[in-house]
């Protein structure tokens, strides 16, 4: 299996060469040349084990490890999580939530980087040299990527924030991690220019290549490989229970990652008959899905701050799918995006953008509603992120109740991605319902000795850091 670039411009890589380069030096984004179909695979992949599951799909992408390391670089990943199904679904008012968060920072991150962090170190120790990893986080990206390399030989993690945009307890996990090779930066800004930062960065070759920086945001392919495992598990499991022969899932989302990794499970052959984005005031995503115009607006922070987001990613990759992988046509709309802060997709005969996707909108006031509704009517807590899945998904099913002939996707059991643990955002939980969620993990932090460093909003500034700290 070999990688391209979305822009066309780099020779097709391997792999471990994939996951070492994390964004292409053409300032495009890795992505393999062909998406295997898996149909035939489905039946005998439903019997299995996460971790036997996550071999079978991550081996087809990864054929330059051998399978035996493989196998155990996912088995010793997924050694950490607290659930012995690593992502349960659990059925809540009619919907199926699919628990991301038992891994150790309590948040679906976990599931990929985890695996990244391994990976990292198994390629370093058979290649040799080091790696300097620059991140931006919204919020759970950080804690989980430094929580994968901390103390590992070779590896430096350096991973900016937005001061004061994240909840205190994500800030607390990661400026609490005092390995020597773990270094936080609270950037005066938002998350955008956080990424924003790290993209220059990367774009900047031959810093990159003198510094030997790597990536653990999902432009790293690697990220978005390893998320569409629990998306094949959640729907076996779930057609399992219902009878179902199609599932459809509802992802809360910002950067586009976690609802791209789905979109790839469809395509590579699993009965998936709708993505439903989720998002919050933060809404670029869904305009787009609804009227065929990303356009930027100004980001603004709300109680689910994982998707405080204007500028998406990985939407590069869906794009590039959009265009019928033509890499010209696909700079041509991210020119557009760049010069004008906005690109258009014309609709289809449908009046959508494209028939697998539904978007919606959960506003705060709404985030609230359904976090206190669910604990009052089921018991059940759903962090702020989740939450916003669980409203939109409510609001697509009431308006296909409104259509008459009665639809199929009315009877198809929908599974709502947990992307986080709630005991991550007290005061929104104890604003929906008076009390507050507490986990042993986090507790554990409350005196925490922290260690971070302040940093304006400057590209040469965060170089600047890097180079001194390594």
């Amino acid at each position: 299996m070999k990688y391209i670039s979305t822009r066309g411009q780099m020779e097709p890589v391997g792999f471990q060469d994939a996951v070492m380069t994390g964004l292409a030096p053409d300032g495009g984004l890795l992505l393999p040349e062909v998406l295997p179909d898996v149909s035939d695979q489905l039946e005998k992949w439903a019997a299995l084990s996460y971790t036997d599951l996550a071999f079978e799909v991550i081996r087809l992408f990864a054929t330059d490890i051998p399978e035996t390391d493989l196998k155990k670089l996912i088995d010793d990943s997924y050694s950490t999580f607290d659930h012995p199904e690593v992502a349960p679904s659990v059925e809540v008012g009619g919907f199926y939530i699919l628990e991301l968060f038992h891994g150790p920072t309590l948040a679906f991150k976990d599931v990929a980087l985890q695996f990244l962090g391994n990976l990292f170190e198994y390629i370093l120790e058979k290649r040799g040299g080091k790696l300097n990893i620059l991140g931006a986080t919204s919020g759970d990206t950080g804690s989980a990527a430094i929580h994968g390399v901390r103390g590992k030989p070779n590896i430096n993690i350096f991973i900016m924030h937005p001061a004061g945009r994240t909840s205190p307890l994500q800030e607390k996990q990661m400026t609490s991690v005092l390995d020597s090779n773990v270094f936080n930066l609270a950037v005066d800004g938002t998350f955008d220019d956080c990424q924003n930062i790290m993209k220059t960065t990367f774009a900047d070759v031959p810093f990159k290549t003198e510094h030997s920086l790597g990536s653990v945001n999902s432009v790293n392919w690697a990220r978005v490989l390893v998320q569409t495992v629990y998306y094949f598990y959640s729907a076996f499991q779930v057609m399992k229970k219902t009878g179902a022969n199609t599932v459809q899932f509802s992802v809360p989302t910002g950067n586009f990652g976690d609802i791209l990794a789905g979109y790839l499970a469809q395509q590579m052959g699993l009965p998936v008959s709708k993505l439903i984005l989720a998002t919050n005031e933060n809404d670029i995503l869904t305009r787009f899905f609804t009227t065929g115009i990303y356009s930027k607006a100004q980001a603004v922070p709300t109680i689910s701050p994982s998707m405080d987001i204007q500028v998406a990613s990985n939407f590069e990759r869906y794009l590039y799918f959009k265009v019928g992988k033509d890499a010209a046509k696909l700079v041509g709309l991210m020119n557009d995006f760049q010069e004008k802060g906005a690109l258009q997709i014309e609709l289809n005969e449908n009046g959508s953008v494209d028939d697998l996707f539904a978007a919606g909108r959960g506003d705060t006031a709404a985030t609230l509603e359904t976090i206190k509704r669910y604990k009052d009517q089921f018991g059940y807590v759903l962090d702020p992120h989740t939450a916003v899945g669980v409203f939109v998904a409510e609001e697509f099913g009431r308006a296909l109740s409104t259509k008459a002939p009665r639809t199929d996707c009315q009877s198809v059991p929908t599974i709502c991605l947990a992307t986080a643990h709630p005991a991550k955002f007290t005061q929104a939980i104890i604003d929906a319902t008076g009390e507050a969620v507490n986990h042993p993990t986090l507790d554990a932090l409350a005196d925490a000795e922290t260690r971070c460093d302040s940093i304006a909003n400057d590209v040469e500034l965060v170089k600047q850091y890097v180079v001194e700290h390594i």
